[in-house]
């Protein structure tokens, strides 16, 4: 019976039956109570997204599993320190933190919201060290500045790590299977979710905890390493993709129900086409058919001659490199019919790099397959009945197609693995260095990394999105928006980089388009806070910073640590002139995100704005560290070190601005207003004669030039481009500024600014 409600609750959690697992779960528990039972309801819960419920169930557990999932339902509740607690007990400092890589990475982040950032660092290293699969501990380390390059996190060191899990857990996970298979075709059982390995459970965690954007979504997708009683009740800590049942219409049968969420045709970077899934969804079930008897005959059949056959066969296929009737993936427990899946891109792409290699892929494969795996003649046996195959009256030829299987299966495995992993860290080297470049705000390094990728993937939405925001960076907001819709018609369901999206729109006035995007995002997710940051976005360009606020506070209600948000709140307090607030907006942002320079940047305009240019200039030069490639930055430290008397380091600083953006006038506007007060009057003109080449219709140019001829007692010249200013339709505030400086042309020495 326990079992059965197990398989029944898993079943439930495969189809997203969340409170149908629930209600079972609890039958479960209330008949047989175990703690392994109850981390079975608890993980129910936390897939329905009641964090609360498994906080209460596994309070005060002590196997590692429960204190992973008690920390993870923790966190989820902002519960930091009772997280921490549970993850580093204090009775137990030397304590290894469980769960593995996503316990590190867990951990990591909690670190990381508790202002401790070396231990954060060290955490995040560590997931990697653990599974440099872990792109998500990548992703939090370049946030913090503090990654190393790709290709050392993703070297070669990465590569051997990969090949030794899969290959270890592989050999495990076939003999394991290879039994259950042998047991349950004599005994005529199905399989059940029982023989899923430990070693698919290391590997199905995946990516457990995901910060959207704003690193707070917690979501539990995969299971722990550690070994507990009755691993069956582990599965379901994987969450399972949809895309079987929709391929194939009908629910699958207990084998393929067992293997395909995480089968090699249900990754996104595969090149198995949905075909391979539905043939070997359809050719799985005829195990169940075999006759008993026949069974019998076949497996003494093969116990005589299996030795000979092996060897006879292992030699035919290195002189002849003749393609294998049947692939067994013994890492995990997928078996297919070469009929249907016939020579694959993989295959073809490893064959092409030993070939380029100048070492035969045959070859290749035999010499590794002695090195790394035996095989006995019982496996032979089982072997031969697991290959997919409907058994024939031709005992000769089920004999031949088994040889092959258990001579060359796990050859092809051991080789698979080693160009995979390659493969994989390969696609992560580039993606993580693009990223890490990104994060250190190196845009135009980070786009000529990316355009290195396949186009495959250079035109998925997270890419596209990551392309997005480098050109928002460069401020070359065209091609941002261009970028942004390619990852909006690639991936019209991901709000990866929409608040990024939409503030592109804002700056470049596309009041429509932000207005549409924002109503689309709000249909698609009105839970998430790029929705809410794109409505408040949309107010705000029409200024209506009030209704802004609103929208801008909601996405922080929906989750405090989307960093972005806080900053345009407090952007929108600053417009709406309550500094205080709009302090405490910043800072708010800044606690969750420290390198977050827009908020850096934000303190510095309100303390400039109060005329406290010390704090003013502290707050500039931190953002300007952080990001040293930004124009308007450098351009803001100088005015603040003018402020302070100190205009020679204010022109260094005008003049490194001037060179990061030669089309952004703003900086050769103020080295002119620098060098007027220094002055250096001719020096100014030419620097003024230049920035109307770039903005011919800026008043405040023509303004500061009468300015100049004023106070070289040039009144018709200054009277001349005084006018000018005005006939461009300045702003009220500079209209009277000007009027004034009109009215004192001929008062000597006046420092009034414009």
């Amino acid at each position: 019976m326990e079992a059965i409600l197990r398989d029944c609750v898993q079943h439930s959690l495969r189809d997203f039956m969340y409170r149908n697992a629930i209600f079972l779960c609890e039958r479960l528990c209330a008949e047989y109570p175990s703690e392994t039972n109850l981390q079975l309801l608890a993980g129910c819960y936390l897939q329905s997204n009641q964090a609360y419920a498994a906080y209460h169930i596994l309070k005060g557990t002590q196997v590692a599993q429960s204190r992973y999932l008690f920390a993870i339902s923790c966190f989820q509740m902002d519960l930091l320190s009772e997280a921490e607690a549970a993850l580093c007990p204090v009775n137990e400092p030397s304590a290894e933190v469980p769960n593995g890589a996503a316990g590190h990475y867990l951990l990591g982040l909690i670190y990381r919201y508790t202002d401790r950032r070396k231990s954060a660092i060290h955490h995040f290293k560590q997931a990697l060290t653990v599974d440099p699969s872990m792109w998500a501990a990548y992703e939090e380390l370049c946030v913090l500045g503090s990654a190393e390059e790709a290709a050392v996190v993703f070297g070669e060191a990465a590569s051997l790590s990969i090949q030794k899990q899969h290959l270890h857990h592989g050999l495990a996970s076939q003999s394991l299977l290879t039994l259950n298979e042998d047991c349950n075709l004599v005994s005529g059982r199905n399989f059940s979710s029982e023989d899923v390995s430990q070693r698919q459970f290391k590997h199905m965690q995946g990516n457990n905890i995901r910060d959207v954007s704003g690193n707070s979504h917690v979501i539990l997708g995969g299971a722990s390493g550690q070994p507990v009683n009755g691993s069956s009740s582990l599965s379901f800590y994987n969450t399972p993709s949809p895309m079987p049942m929709q391929l194939s219409g009908v629910a699958p049968p207990a084998l393929c129900r067992m293997v395909q969420p995480n089968g090699p045709n249900m990754s996104t970077g595969t090149d198995s086409s949905p075909r391979s899934t539905l043939n070997s969804t359809i050719q799985a079930p005829r195990r169940k058919f075999v006759d008993e008897g026949k069974l019998r005959k076949i497996s003494s059949r093969l116990s005589f001659d299996s030795g000979n056959r092996r060897s006879n066969r292992l030699a035919a296929e290195a002189g002849a490199n003749t393609n294998a009737s049947a692939s067994m993936t013994a890492g995990n427990g997928t078996i297919n019919s070469s009929k249907y899946l016939g020579s694959s891109k993989l295959s073809s792409v490893a064959r092409s790099l030993a070939n380029r290699k100048g070492q035969p892929w045959a070859n290749e494969n035999i010499d590794e397959g002695m090195r790394n795996e035996t095989f006995d003649d019982s496996r032979s046996n089982t072997a031969a009945v697991a290959s997919g195959f409907t058994p024939s009256s031709d005992n000769r030829y089920l004999e031949q197609e088994g040889t092959t299987l258990s001579g060359s299966g796990g050859i092809m495995n051991v080789s698979r693995v080693v160009t995979g992993a390659s493969e994989i860290l390969s696609l992560l080297r580039t993606l993580g260095e693009g990223y890490r470049l990104s994060c250190l705000y190196r845009c135009q390094d980070a786009l000529d990394v990316y355009l290195k990728l396949p186009y495959k993937h250079y035109n998925t939405g997270w890419v596209l999105s990551q392309v997005g925001k480098a050109y928002c960076e460069l401020l070359e907001y065209a091609e941002a928006d261009r970028a942004f819709s390619l990852a909006r018609q690639a991936s019209p369901y991901s709000l990866e980089g929409m608040d990024i999206y939409s503030t592109v729109l804002y700056h470049v006035k596309e009041d429509m388009k932000l207005s549409y995007l924002a109503q689309e995002l709000i249909a698609t997710d009105r839970l998430a806070p790029q929705s809410w940051v794109a409505m408040g976005n949309c107010y705000s360009l029409q200024k209506d910073h009030e209704t802004a606020l609103k929208n801008f506070q909601r996405a922080v209600q929906l989750n405090s640590r989307f960093t972005y948000a806080h900053t345009l709140c407090g952007h929108e307090y600053v417009a709406l002139e309550d500094f205080e607030n709009g302090i405490k907006s910043y800072q708010s942002a800044l606690r969750v995100d420290a390198r977050h320079y827009n908020s850096w940047y934000g303190l510095g305009m309100v303390y400039h704005r109060q005329e406290k240019f010390e704090f003013a200039e502290h707050h500039f030069r931190t953002a300007f560290q952080i990001n040293p490639r930004s124009s308007i930055i450098m351009t803001y430290l100088g005015q603040a070190l003018h402020a302070l008397k100190r205009s020679e380091e204010a022109l260094v600083i005008m003049d490194k601005a001037i060179i990061a953006d030669k089309k952004n006038p703003l900086p050769m506007y103020q080295k002119a207003n620098i060098l007027m007060s220094l002055e250096r009057f001719d020096e100014a003109l030419a620097v003024l004669e230049e920035v109307k080449e770039y903005s011919p219709r800026e008043s405040s140019v023509y303004a500061l030039m009468g300015k100049i001829y004023k106070r070289r007692n040039m009144h018709e010249k200054a009277m001349l481009h005084f006018g000018f200013a005005l006939d461009l339709k300045p702003s009220a505030t500079d209209v009277a500024t000007i009027k004034a400086a009109i009215e004192k042309l001929h008062v000597p020495d006046e420092d009034d600014d414009v």
